[in-house]
């Protein structure tokens, strides 16, 4: 009995130091679910049933499966696709094609119910002929106008060659591009094909809306495989490689295709909305601009005179200001606009719409927020008076609030905004002036003074800026007044030019591109344009006075001269123009004199655009589970081998 009693205490003690040194909580389950069956077998041949049902060996979700799951061909009718349980169970509603592969691509749309491990790239394969076809196609889609990868876009192949395919008929075979923008097009039969994609909106599988996204290429592709070997890491932890290891592999080819992806000019045009946000101003919104303005007619009012017109660049938005404060105070506008829209055969015809336009800032409400800021002014006034404090007698008008915009750092080729709120009716260029400092005596200097086009509110300063120079801009009282009467009061503003040792140079040296105009874009680093350069004969882009730091350059073909880049038009076989990214950051330092050689075309553009430029980032894999565990391993001071399967 003793010696039992003494082996009880023992286990207890044990078991009470085992709690005591073991960290809380265990370990987390890092591995995906497994397929362990289903019906019809994976890569069956003559399957004559639409249903299949797959089965794992655990509980599983499957997430959004209508965006992430992919029926190759494509259904024309939505396929049910549900998880229950440990299964998935896929219903095709359009009727099977004879002898074709079929393919189901759930990405990484399944994942286990517990811990989300996902199962990635899964793809269900099976035929309703004698064999299963294994070609593939593969390749990205980016964005023509910035290279940015494009996510979501479904990407397909036709057999028949002839460019009416893409409008007359669904894609035969689809893929969906992930967050890299690449794509694999599976269960490809032997043959030539030519690939597309495709930003479905009507789910036609074809090109037959304006507004969907396209890319095409006349390029022809006989896919093909053969062996290959790839190395691949096996981890110890999140940190620690454990080894690498060759891995044979089937490599399908092509592998390469990269398509630019558009939209079409919208030129259909139609009337978007009227609004009347602000009580002296109502804006109209068409789908597509035209030199033929609308004609308006009033009803409550006289339209003839009552409006001062801004357009937008392209004549899209139109925003008409009213003149007359009697009007401005008028809660509802009523009139007739005849405009130009598209009809169903794509001609321009005339529209003529009656409306309704009401202020969203009623004239009482706006009358008794004045009311009451005068009445909080009087008060403050009356008790500043009472305490023997200086007062002001007469209520304040508040001045035109004219913004002067002038860049940060001023350079000899910089240009001053300035902004009226509303239209100015009276500009006194006499009261403008611009004084440079030499010697410390202030002096005159020569400027132009224009008004930007289209926008009666908005003017720009050019000036000679001189280098290590510093400089006063003032405006006069009054110097602007606006259609209500409003004016502006004094300006005074102070400008500093650099010195030119403070600035740096750099000249880009392009090659790869013949006969075409090329535009050069200098960026920062959120991808906005900072200046820009078309190319001389001799291939070079040189970008005087830059202000030291990072930079990236940009190019585009200009083949029409018009310095815009322009999209493309599939009916008129035009791609949209060439984009190209120098593919590394540029370092600009003061006093140096950078000259970098640029073959545009010497990288797939896949490859170009600067990893820091790229908005559109690849889809994370899910490593917090194994990272977890690595963790856990190191609280129990004992090695972490994360599990590896090679496929």
């Amino acid at each position: 009995m003793k010696r039992l009693l003494y082996i009880a205490i023992a286990l207890c003690a044990v078991m009470s130091c085992a709690r005591m040194g073991t960290p809380d909580g265990g370990w987390f389950d890092d591995d995906p679910p497994h397929v362990i069956g289903s019906t019809p077998m994976e890569r069956d041949t003559n399957v004559t049933t639409r249903k299949i049902t797959i089965y794992f060996d655990e509980y599983i979700k499957l997430d959004n499966p209508t965006e992430n799951v992919m029926v190759s061909p494509p259904q024309l009718e939505t396929p049910e696709i549900k998880a229950a349980g440990k299964k998935i169970v896929v219903e095709l509603q359009d009727t099977l094609k004879p002898n074709t592969t079929y393919t189901i691509d759930f990405s990484n749309a399944i994942s286990d119910n517990n811990e989300n491990n996902p199962l990635g790239n899964y793809t269900f394969t099976f035929s309703t002929g004698e064999q299963i076809d294994t070609f593939e196609v593969a390749g990205y889609v980016l964005n023509a106008a910035d290279l940015e990868p494009v996510k979501g876009i479904s990407v397909g192949l036709y057999n028949n060659l002839a460019d009416s395919a893409f409008r007359t008929e669904p894609l035969m075979r689809i893929s969906r591009t992930d967050g890299s923008g690449h794509f694999v097009i599976k269960g490809v039969a032997p043959g030539e094909y030519r690939v597309y994609a495709l930003q479905e909106s009507d789910n036609d599988y074809r090109f037959s809306q304006k507004s969907e996204m396209i890319a095409f290429s006349h390029q022809n592709y006989k896919p093909t495989s053969g062996p290959d070997v790839r190395q691949d890491t096996i981890w110890r932890d999140s940190l620690h490689i454990d080894n690498i290891v060759q891995v044979p592999f089937t490599h399908f080819y092509p592998d390469d295709v990269v398509l630019m992806a558009f939209q079409e000019e919208q030129t259909g045009r139609y009337l978007v909305k009227t609004e009347r946000q602000e009580a002296d101003r109502m804006v109209v919104y068409f789908s597509y601009g035209n030199e033929q303005l609308p004609v308006i007619k009033g009803f409550n009012f006289d339209a003839d005179s009552a409006f001062v017109l801004e357009t937008s660049l392209k004549k899209d938005t139109l925003t008409y200001w009213l003149r007359d404060t009697t009007l401005v105070n008028q809660d509802t506008l009523s009139f007739s606009m005849e405009y130009l829209m598209t009809d169903t055969l794509g001609q321009l015809v005339s529209q003529t719409d009656t409306m309704e336009i009401i202020s969203k800032s009623p004239y009482e409400k706006r009358l008794k927020e004045r009311s009451k800021a005068y009445e909080e002014w009087f008060k403050a006034q009356e008790k500043k008076k009472k305490n023997e404090e200086p007062y002001d007698s007469i209520y304040p008008v508040k001045p035109l609030d004219v913004r002067v915009m002038a860049p940060s750092t001023m350079t000899p080729v910089s240009v001053i905004n300035i902004e009226s709120p509303t239209p100015v009716a009276r500009l006194d260029t006499a009261g403008i002036h611009l004084y440079s400092k030499i010697d410390s005596l202030w002096y005159r200097a020569p400027f132009e003074f224009r008004q930007m086009d289209s926008v009666p509110r908005r003017y720009q300063m050019v000036a000679d800026w001189h280098p290590d120079t510093e400089y006063s801009l003032e405006f006069d009282t009054l110097a602007f007044t606006d259609i209500y009467g409003s004016a502006s009061a004094p300006i005074q503003q102070g400008l500093k030019v650099k010195s030119l040792d403070e600035f740096a140079t750099l000249e880009m040296q392009l090659s790869g591109l013949a006969d075409t105009s090329i535009v050069v874009q200098l960026l920062d680093k959120s991808d906005k344009v900072l200046r820009e350069i078309r190319t001389g004969q001799d291939r070079s882009a040189t970008f005087f006075y830059v202000v030291p730091g990072t930079y990236y350059v940009r190019a585009y073909a200009d083949r029409n001269g018009n310095n815009v880049w322009d999209t493309g038009n599939y009916d008129e076989d035009l791609q949209a123009e060439e984009v190209f990214y120098y593919p590394r950051e540029i370092e600009c330092k003061e006093k140096f004199d950078v000259t970098l050689p640029w073959n545009v075309t010497e990288k797939p553009r896949n490859r170009q655009k600067p990893w820091e430029l790229v908005k559109q980032k690849p889809d994370k894999e899910k490593k917090r589970l194994q990272n977890r565990n690595a963790e856990r391993a190191r609280q129990l001071g004992i090695e972490y081998v994360k599990k590896q399967i090679v496929k």
